[in-house]
């Protein structure tokens, strides 16, 4: 597949993307958020959960906005898809897209990395750590990593850009 397909998200120091399922992304740093911004326009396309779709409200603007939904968003702007990552990929391919991004949360991770469809990871890691909460997979996963590049993206943040290796 010629398609790229990256996932984005924030981690705290010890391994979590939040809390709990309802935890909104107000604990990561303003850096991380214009990061996120930039490279999830630069995609295009943004694929995410329902829950992750709820604590950011509305659709990110300037992005095709897709999300796994059981139930009907009334929202413009927002797509609901249910396919497998795989029929999602081939449809939007078909479409000419070249570039997801994949937003989360946990399911929606594990969805495309259990697929095998990933082919980049953008992993910013927080200077704060809570102890408990959700990972970003919940399946048992093998998967062999490339370090790109690491960017510091203030005095206590990075992002690691990595290359999945299959």
């Amino acid at each position: 597949m010629s398609m790229r397909v990256f996932l984005i998200a924030a981690l705290t120091a010890d391994g979590f993307i939040g809390r709990d399922s309802h935890h909104f992304a107000d604990w990561t740093s303003k850096e991380d958020k214009k990061q996120f911004m930039s490279l999830t326009k630069e995609a295009g396309v943004v694929v995410m959960g329902l829950n992750t779709y709820n604590t950011m409200g509305r659709p990110l603007p300037h992005r095709r906005n897709l999300v796994y939904s059981p139930q009907p968003i009334d929202h413009e702007g927002v797509e609901v898809v249910t396919e497998s990552p795989a029929d999602l990929l081939k449809r939007l391919e078909s479409e000419g897209h070249h570039t997801v991004a994949i937003c989360g949360g946990q399911t929606i991770y594990d969805m495309f990395l259990q697929a095998g469809l990933v082919s980049e990871l953008y992993l910013t890691i927080e200077p704060t750590m809570f102890g408990t909460g959700i990972s970003l997979s919940r399946s048992p996963l093998a998967a062999a990593l490339k370090l790109k590049e690491v960017t510091k993206l203030n005095e206590d943040t990075i992002m690691l850009h990595y290359e999945v290796v299959n």
